[in-house]
């Protein structure tokens, strides 16, 4: 659907509804608001509320943080969890109480970007409790309105914001990040929006403390994933794409999960996969033999990892673990990829040397 049309249908929804909701992805909020559209509901008059669904996936202090800084109001939910529903129904009928002396019916629409989870929530608000249908005149046939009391209805044709740019539906998910010609822009501007929700999640996920642009993050991650071009440079737009990759698949959100945020571990080995590229090492036996004695000498209770890709493999080192299974299995969470080859080493402390592909 062109743009122009997207938000003529989404207009016309406005028009028919008396309360619209704007579904939001609690997991990135600045990301998934529409602005304009919130113009538009605001200069018709009609009341609005923000419903993040997907807030069993950030934690309740952050949550309610942003509730409280909102100049709209507000309701966290999991429609997938049937999480605060209950909450969201007793909101609407706040906002529809004031307009009952004049309309029989207080409809309700719910507008937001594909894949927030519209649809998911209209099914839950339906429920045992969605008695009887009506409906919409003027609206393709098929179109009904959905009973959730006795004088409030749900307009059942959730409006779809259009995507108006390609770096937005890039970030969002609309276009394989794999397939993009030009990925740094879009990159850049998923740093940006990160660093403007929440810095911290740069620092969770990458261990980058430090850095003056996002440009410099971005390269601090393809040093970090071993991106690294003939001659020593950061592959920039491998790296975007690889980041752009992980935020699509999910496997990078702004809130770590809790088994990565207990992970406390420690970027390292820089300088010991620096020479196991240098010499094309791709066997852990022979990295082991050339580099054990610095291996060792940060074998301790505290957990380092380091990853690096070399002709077509992922080479990774972990130390600082009690059993050496533990040390592999924090590898392939961390890639996301499998080991193929592996080699420990240490005594009370074990590290390990992987082969991931």
């Amino acid at each position: 659907m062109k743009q122009k049309k997207a938000w003529k249908v989404v207009k016309e929804v406005i028009d028919e509804a008396d309360v619209v909701v704007e579904v939001v992805d609690a997991r990135d909020p600045i990301g998934t608001r529409n602005r304009k559209l919130e113009r538009l509901i605001q200069e018709e008059g009609k009341p609005l509320l923000i419903v993040m669904n997907k807030a069993d996936l950030v934690p309740k202090e952050w949550a309610e943080e942003y509730k409280r800084k909102s100049e709209i109001p507000v309701v966290f939910i999991s429609a997938r969890e049937r999480k605060g529903t209950g909450i969201l129904r007793r909101e609407l009928k706040k906002l529809a109480k004031p307009l009952l002396g004049e309309k029989e019916k207080v409809k309700v629409a719910l507008i937001g970007y594909p894949n927030v989870g519209k649809s998911t929530i209209i099914n839950t608000l339906k429920g045992k409790r969605a008695v009887g249908t009506a409906p919409i005149p003027g609206y393709t046939k098929g179109k009904q309105l959905i009973r959730l009391s006795k004088r409030l209805w749900l307009l059942d044709s959730p409006g779809v914001v259009p995507i108006d740019d390609f770096d937005e539906l890039v970030i969002k998910g609309g276009f394989p990040a794999d397939k993009i010609e030009e990925p740094v822009k879009p990159a850049l501007k998923l740093i940006s929006r990160i660093l403007e929700t929440r810095k911290k999640a740069i620092t969770e996920k990458f261990g980058i403390k430090e850095f003056e642009s996002e440009e410099e993050i971005l390269r601090q991650i393809g040093e970090k994933r071993g991106l690294i071009k003939a001659g020593g440079e950061v592959d920039l737009e491998e790296t975007a794409r690889w980041l752009l990759r992980e935020w699509q698949t999910g496997r990078f959100t702004l809130f770590a999960s809790e088994e990565e945020r207990n992970r406390d571990f420690a970027w390292d080995f820089e300088d010991v996969l620096e020479g196991v590229e240098k010499e094309l090492l791709v066997d852990p036996r022979r990295i082991l033999w050339r580099f054990g004695d610095e291996l060792m000498e940060k074998l301790d209770n505290q957990k380092r990892a380091g990853v690096r890709e070399i002709e077509g493999v992922t080479v990774g080192i972990a130390t600082g673990f009690k059993k050496c299974d533990s040390a592999l299995k924090f590898l392939e969470e961390l890639t996301g990829k499998s080991v193929i080859a592996s080699e420990c080493f240490g005594k009370k402390w074990k590290g390990v040397i992987a082969i991931l592909e």
